[in-house]
């Protein structure tokens, strides 16, 4: 199956981050399922990036559509996104959380030894990338991934659902500002997203 093309990009961010939802994400040695976005736009989005950050205007005007968004919260995790562009409005796509399908022993050795969290191991394996911080750590990401290009083809991409899904929505999580937008996509059901709907709010199925 060939991975999205930078078309796919092209689009504003809540249109991206619902689609994505059931997509994998293949980044290097690992894969996984995605099961949980959030959109952050330009216009009249206070918690994104794009509205209080000067850097990260910048690197939407210096960077295609389906660029590596990497930045560091809080001084504690590495958060992954990627750059919509050239829709009717700009933005990035949060990656929350993944259902990992590929590659597990390598996610879990990175969370062994670089989480601060006190490692568990239950028999299932939702653990490892249920949270944008445990995504990045399982996967490997770090600051050196800024900029990198999904779409390039090479070692990254997204490839997509082969079957319908059931999607989700919900208020964003860890904002201050802009919580009434429902821009949290999740994929119904999944027991590896970051923390369940409080509501049920069903979205059309993908095309």
């Amino acid at each position: 199956m060939n991975a999205l093309g930078r078309s796919f990009f092209q689009r504003d961010p809540v249109t991206c981050a619902r689609e994505l939802i059931g997509c994998t994400l293949r980044w290097g040695d690992c894969a996984g399922v995605i099961v949980e976005t959030e959109a952050y736009g330009a216009l009249n989005d206070e918690a994104s990036h794009i509205w209080s950050r000067p850097s990260a205007r910048a690197f939407v005007a210096n960077h295609p559509a389906g660029a590596a968004y990497v930045y560091f919260n809080y001084g504690m995790h590495w958060m992954l996104n990627v750059l919509v562009k050239g829709g009717s409005e700009d933005g990035f796509v949060l990656f929350r959380a993944i259902e990992p399908v590929e590659g597990i022993a390598a996610m879990t050795r990175r969370r062994a030894k670089n989480s601060s969290f006190k490692i568990q191991r239950p028999k299932s394996n939702s653990w490892l990338c249920s949270g944008p911080g445990k995504l990045a750590q399982a996967l490997g990401v770090t600051g050196r991934d800024h900029g990198r290009d999904f779409c390039a083809g090479v070692g990254v991409g997204f490839f997509p659902s082969a079957t319908a899904v059931e999607i989700e929505s919900g208020a964003r999580i860890g904002i201050s500002r802009a919580q009434h937008l429902a821009w949290r996509f999740m994929l119904h059901g999944s027991g590896h997203v970051s923390v369940k709907p409080s509501s049920k709010l069903r979205l059309p199925e993908k095309e």
